[in-house]
C-alpha cells in the first residue's frame, strides 16, 4: 500500500498548520503545499479541512487573517501566528511528541515467545 497518503490523523491539522504558519504568514494555498512538500507527497491535505482549520484557529485567536495580493497578483486571505498561536504550537507539539514516543515504544515491544 506505498501508493497510499496517510491519512491526517484527527486534531492533528491545527498541529501542522499552527507549525506551518511559524515560518512565516501564508494564504491557504500556501498553506496546502508547505505541509504537503514536507510530507514528501506522503499526506494530502483536504483544501475544506484545512479551511476549516483556519477558521478554528482564528476563532480561538491562535492565527490571525488579513486579505492581501498573492504574488500573483490575486486577492488572497493571509494567515499569521499570534503570540497565543505561538504558545499553543510549543504546548501541542511537546504533546504531540511525548504521545509518539510512547506509542513507538508499545509499539516496539516484541510479543512473548511459547
Amino acid at each position: 500500500m506505498a501508493d497510499e497518503t496517510l491519512p491526517l490523523l484527527k486534531g492533528t491539522l491545527d498541529l501542522l498548520v499552527l507549525k506551518a504558519l511559524s515560518w512565516g504568514p501564508q494564504h491557504g494555498f500556501a498553506l496546502a503545499l508547505w505541509l504537503e512538500e514536507r510530507a514528501d507527497g506522503e499526506m494530502k491535505v483536504d483544501d475544506s479541512a484545512l479551511y476549516h482549520a483556519l477558521h478554528r484557529l482564528e476563532g480561538r485567536e491562535l492565527v490571525e487573517g488579513s486579505w492581501a495580493q498573492t504574488e500573483k497578483g490575486r486577492r488572497a486571505r493571509y494567515y499569521k501566528l499570534t503570540a497565543a498561536g505561538t504558545k499553543q504550537l510549543r504546548h501541542e507539539a511537546a504533546t504531540w511528541q511525548r504521545y509518539a514516543r510512547v506509542v513507538e515504544g508499545i509499539l516496539a515491544f516484541a510479543p512473548r515467545k511459547g
